[in-house]
């Protein structure tokens, strides 16, 4: 156990030092650029329709990691249509644009929930990247504090399943049972956080 906790430790240091610099995006140009985007992320509780899920909350989440997410819609990493079509046409400059406009802010919101720490043994590994409380501690990796609890699963089970692809995500994921997942999701989605992305 010992050498797998060291394993974790050395590939997650890895990582934050391949994390890649983002550009600063203007909000103002995200704003045009992506305005329908808030026709499903400025509706709380918005539902995908099949599977049925709520939009995942954008507001507050970093830049670097909607970055990352709409790359990856755009290159096909993450298999969703609408998302590859409203994703495909934009440059990398236009994709920092629209991140800084979503997220609304970067600002690192402390998170305390009432329970303190996630409750459970698999929340151990996710601390490393996603912080005690679900606030991201790189530029790309997501806060999951009050992000949308069915979100949080339909995210941790494709990552379970293979749909999303993650050299990260994938192993943490993989080996979670569904009370794993269910238990992480009511964590998570308890915690003071991200917000709906405000329609203007």
């Amino acid at each position: 156990m010992k050498i797998a906790a060291t394993g974790l430790t050395l590939m997650v240091c890895g990582m934050l030092l391949a994390q890649v610099a983002v550009a600063d995006g203007d909000a103002l140009r995200g704003a045009r650029l992506g305005y329908n985007c808030l026709g499903c992320h400025g509706i709380d509780g918005y539902r995908n329709a099949y599977p049925s899920y709520r939009v995942p909350r954008l507001g507050g989440q970093k830049v670097g990691y909607l970055v990352k997410a709409l790359q990856s819609y755009r290159d096909g990493a993450r298999a969703h249509p609408t998302m590859h079509a409203q994703a495909s046409s934009l440059s990398d400059e236009e994709i920092n644009h629209v991140a800084a406009y979503l997220s609304g802010s970067e600002a690192d919101t402390p998170g305390a929930g009432e329970s303190g720490g996630a409750p459970i043994e698999a929340a151990k590994t996710c601390v490393a990247c996603h912080g005690q409380n679900g606030i991201g501690v790189a530029p790309t990796w997501p806060t999951l504090a009050g992000q949308h609890q069915d979100y949080l699963v339909h995210a941790l089970n494709q990552y379970r399943d293979g749909t999303r692809k993650d050299p990260l995500m994938s192993p943490m994921a993989a080996p979670l049972s569904e009370d794993d997942v269910a238990s992480l999701a009511l964590f998570y989605s308890g915690q003071e956080g991200l917000e709906t992305t405000e329609i203007e």
